[in-house]
């Protein structure tokens, strides 16, 4: 049967090679997070927008742009924290996959943010590797 929204109890395959720990303490953390990770940006969307968007799911405590290491620009991705796991459950369950500067939007439980997460890996600097 299909689904309108997502389920926030089944997380994504992707596994962040940063995380330092087993795949069950990786699960673990992801299941208690009050941190997502937003991709599929358009390189255009502003942090504004990001918060006018999942505010709706929920008061926000910060929001971190994902930067091109190089050009400090926008590259597709943010982190948005949220104050509580119902919040964050809300905006993963009825955000996702919704419409954002006319982009389809990823959204996912991320283990937390740290400094340096919030530059593109890409071979350019951004997420993209040409």
């Amino acid at each position: 049967m299909a689904s309108l929204f997502k389920d926030p109890s089944k997380l994504s395959a992707y596994r962040d090679r940063r995380f330092k720990g087993t795949q069950e303490e990786y699960e673990a953390t992801l299941h208690a997070s009050t941190t997502l990770y937003i991709g599929n940006m358009s390189f255009y969307t502003t942090e504004e927008q990001a918060y006018e968007l999942f505010s709706r799911a929920g008061e926000i405590k910060k929001i971190i742009m994902g930067l091109d290491k190089n050009s400090k620009t926008p590259c597709g991705f943010c982190f948005v924290l949220y104050y509580s796991r119902e919040d964050a459950e809300d905006a993963v369950k009825y955000i996702s996959g919704t419409m954002l500067d006319d982009r389809p939007i990823r959204v996912d439980f991320d283990w937390g943010f740290e400094e340096g997460r919030q530059w593109g890996r890409g071979r350019s600097g951004g997420q993209v590797v040409p």
